[in-house]
């Protein structure tokens, strides 16, 4: 007899009650993670401050070698990008430039593209991808083997021995990598102008890119760029090894890590835009 009315979606525009919980849970759990991930920074600091010269025979190696796994290893990977970068938007730009009769804002457009934010967003992505996502199968694999455990019962402090390396050398790697890939892009992107008969001498494209940089944007690459390594490093040990894992976690702790990293990355280089627009 009585028709059965749908439930009551609340005041006309209002959110769906599932959704704000939904939204709600997440916010949460993202505030959960920024201050787990801050706190475990803030310690690894303390132990780089404090443990500075301890160990240094045994830690000094191991920073080299993650250098050496951050930064030299993927240097002829991180050539072939820059290649592809050159082309992709470097050749493309000096070529439409030139076609509107624009070509005084080539090293402008060059520097903003190029130097401040493809190049180092693009470099820490591709080290997150091979080194850091690494960062988290080793050490959860070793949190889950007991490892770990082993070296505090040893009186080895893990985070001096695990994490202090791996953050030193992704930094320097990030940072590094970053000024190849600028460099190589900004190469080639010029070398793809010219097989396409852009009337452009190498002087004036090379001085263009200079009279558009400032002593602020060296500053600031190196500031950035650091940043990037020191924020992937801790993301992904600390979802490797702060946390008690098993090994079947360990997949699950290596999505968690990246997805953070990323947002972590993509929040302070807009940090940086907001710094460019104000200085």
């Amino acid at each position: 007899m009585f028709e059965e009315l749908p439930p009551a979606a609340g005041p006309r525009g209002a959110m769906p009650r599932r959704y704000m919980e939904f939204v709600g849970r997440q916010t949460f759990s993202f505030l959960l993670a920024v201050h787990a991930v801050g706190a475990f920074a803030l310690i690894t600091l303390g132990v780089m401050l404090r443990k500075f010269r301890t160990a240094r025979n045994v830690v000094r190696p191991l920073i080299a070698r993650e250098i050496s796994r951050s930064g030299l290893r993927l240097l002829p990977m991180f050539l072939f990008v820059a290649g592809g970068l050159g082309l992709l938007v470097i050749g493309q730009t000096v070529s439409w430039l030139t076609r509107v009769g624009a070509i005084q804002y080539i090293g402008s457009v060059m520097v903003i593209v190029v130097v401040r934010e493809l190049g180092p967003l693009l470099t820490a992505f591709l080290v997150l991808a091979r080194v850091g996502s690494a960062n988290v199968v080793e050490l959860g694999t070793a949190r889950a083997l007991g490892e770990v455990e082993s070296l505090e019962a040893l009186g080895i402090d893990p985070v001096h021995f695990l994490v202090v390396p791996r953050v030193i050398g992704m930094m320097a790697g990030v940072f590094a990598l970053t000024v190849y890939l600028i460099l190589g892009a900004l190469v080639s992107g010029y070398l793809w102008a010219f097989l396409e008969d852009v009337p452009l001498l190498p002087g004036d494209y090379f001085s263009q890119i200079a009279g558009a940089l400032s002593y602020m944007d060296f500053v600031l690459l190196a500031l950035k760029t650091c940043a990037f390594g020191f924020i992937i490093a801790i993301t992904t040990c600390y979802h490797g090894l702060a946390q008690p894992l098993r090994l079947e976690e360990v997949p699950r702790a290596t999505v968690r890590a990246v997805a953070q990293s990323v947002i972590a990355c993509v929040l302070v280089d807009a940090l940086f835009i907001i710094i460019y627009l104000t200085v």
